[in-house]
């Protein structure tokens, strides 16, 4: 009787659990299914009640006229720039720094551990300002660097504190061999370690370009000219031109232009993010 208790209550829960989780997902179909249909419809079809009927055809020019009318293409190829090089940048930064400080005990080990990990905890809207005031008073804004610089060094101690764990979980017996085979801590690094902790390097790169590729904030302060917004800026000024323009079939085009690169990093690469989430709490 308590048997049969125990898993008539397991299967309610199990059955609550997945329906919460099956109503989220039609939920988020349904929501990019609409977004999707509206970018191949003319505004006057968004707004009336036979829109998924395509009366009038798939309206495939919105996605050209986004492109080019609409400046998507300089946003799109602006945030594509910004999101390689501080990702690139992170990754070559953060790994050394990580494997260093789980690697090798110095004085001071912790104290930077310490740093990094509250460096996380510092809020983007208390600091903002004053780079700002130093950017402006150096007349460094609207610059290119200038925001890949900021997007590497807000990330940066992510990037640390994420491949410690990894780092951590390696056998030293890698370093051991490789120093009976006499290889240089460095190329140690590069040729031996870096490839073991790929999983890591992947979801920081994933997580670091979702991230980069959707900041708005930083980018609405210090890219105010339109050579050199991202597209997140970009599209919310577009948003803004609506009420003017009014070509809505345009901007949902926009809109499924500026999510189709996330959706395809997540589409080919969740395996590997899944395993580099789970692999820093194994130990190795």
């Amino acid at each position: 009787m308590r048997v049969s208790s125990f898993f008539r209550k397991h299967l309610f829960s199990s059955f609550f659990g997945y329906a919460i989780v099956l109503a989220w997902v039609l939920f988020i179909f349904v929501l990019v299914g609409w977004v999707f249909f509206a970018s191949l419809s003319t505004s006057a079809e968004i707004f009336s009640d036979h829109m998924f009927e395509f009366r009038s055809g798939f309206h495939f020019s919105n996605y050209a006229r986004a492109w080019t009318t609409q400046r998507v293409s300089v946003f799109f190829m602006n945030s594509l720039l910004y999101t390689v090089v501080s990702c690139t940048a992170i990754i070559l930064i953060s790994s050394p720094a990580a494997y260093v400080l789980s690697r090798y005990k110095f004085e001071g080990n912790a104290i930077i551990q310490n740093m990094f990990i509250a460096a996380l905890g510092i809020p983007l809207l208390m600091i903002v300002m004053p780079l700002f005031g130093v950017a402006s008073t150096l007349r460094m804004t609207n610059n290119r660097f200038v925001l890949m610089f900021l997007y590497t060094a807000m990330n940066v101690p992510f990037g640390v504190f994420f491949m410690l764990a990894f780092f951590r979980n390696l056998s030293v017996t890698y370093e051991e061999a490789a120093y009976i085979d006499g290889c240089s801590p460095v190329k140690t690094f590069w040729k031996i370690i870096l490839p073991l902790v790929q999983p890591g390097l992947i979801t920081l790169t994933v997580f670091n370009f979702v991230t980069i590729w959707n900041e708005f904030f930083m980018s609405l302060i210090f890219a105010n000219r339109p050579n050199v917004r991202p597209i997140a800026v970009g599209l919310y000024n577009m948003i803004q031109a609506m009420r003017y323009t009014g070509d809505w079939g345009g901007m949902f085009a926009s809109v499924v232009i500026v999510f189709l690169p996330t959706f395809v990093l997540y589409l080919f690469l969740s395996d590997k993010i899944i395993k580099g989430v789970t692999a820093g709490a194994i130990k190795g």
